[in-house]
């Protein structure tokens, strides 16, 4: 076995001893470094520690950046980790170090190193978690359209709304433009209701109160498209799931699962 493939075992497998010693030392050296710049952007520690804070951040920028090139090196196909989105986060988790030699203040975009720690699922081989996710992401994707519909009909709403409120209540009231009036009518329709802007002629509170009340039945339709695709996607075709990651399997004659070998 050559170096590239003892290190590729290591670096993206979790099987080995050192495959999984790896990647929670990895998981350790992020959390750890998100540590560092959320304590960083406490005025008080900034000053007091500030010469420990630019080391540990470029220690582990450099750290990052070797586990950056070595992934690239060892991989089979490099653009293919390049493209990925792990690929991406783990480049977007160094960019932001080296962008404040000539951006200040671009360093605490190191907190995308959070998105990274996504790696437990992967180390703790919890495949059912993974499973359920790909399953759900089906099902927002096939949602895409209806949801679409929706929200296109949503926006008619809220600009139509919104122009009445600005005739209704006009600017002595706090509705100076037609943009401010649909943003009251979106903060109201989705009952978050900040309370910055308010209507005061009993006919805008009447339609005030209306929205309130249609955006309670509104919050619920894109959960119900959602459910309901969900539920289509579990029994479409009459697959069959694999007890253990709930992984779908397409063949019939399968003895066994395609992902983690348990048998049907």
């Amino acid at each position: 076995m050559t170096l590239k493939q003892k290190l590729h075992k290591i670096i993206f497998g979790t099987d080995t001893r050192f495959g999984r010693l790896f990647d929670i030392v990895l998981l350790w050296a992020i959390l750890l470094s998100i540590i560092v710049v959320i304590l960083e952007s406490l005025k008080p520690l900034q000053l007091q520690y500030y010469k420990f804070f630019f080391y540990s951040e470029w220690l582990f920028t450099f750290l990052f950046t070797i586990e950056y090139i070595v992934r690239i090196w060892i991989s089979p196909k490099p653009s293919r980790y390049i493209f990925s989105a792990l690929g991406i986060v783990d480049l977007l988790s160094i960019v932001p170090t080296y962008l404040s030699l000539a951006l200040t203040g671009t360093h605490v975009l190191m907190v995308i190193r959070a998105i990274r720690l996504l790696r437990v699922f992967r180390i703790f081989k919890l495949n059912y978690f993974m499973g359920q996710g790909e399953f759900i992401i089906q099902a927002l994707k096939a949602s895409f359209r209806k949801i679409s519909v929706f929200l296109f009909g949503i926006l008619n709403i809220v600009i139509i709304i919104g122009t009445i409120m600005y005739v209704i209540e006009g600017e002595a009231n706090g509705f100076d433009s037609i943009p401010r009036s649909i943003y009251w009518t979106i903060v109201t329709i989705t009952t978050v209701g900040y309370g910055d802007i308010s209507p005061g002629t009993p006919l805008g509170q009447f339609i005030s109160s209306v929205i309130m009340i249609v955006g309670y039945a509104i919050i619920a339709v894109p959960t119900g498209i959602v459910s309901s695709e969900i539920t289509r996607q579990r029994f479409k075709g009459n697959k069959r799931e694999c007890p253990e990651c709930h992984a779908e399997i397409n063949n019939k004659k399968h003895l066994f699962c395609y992902r983690c070998g348990t048998r049907l």
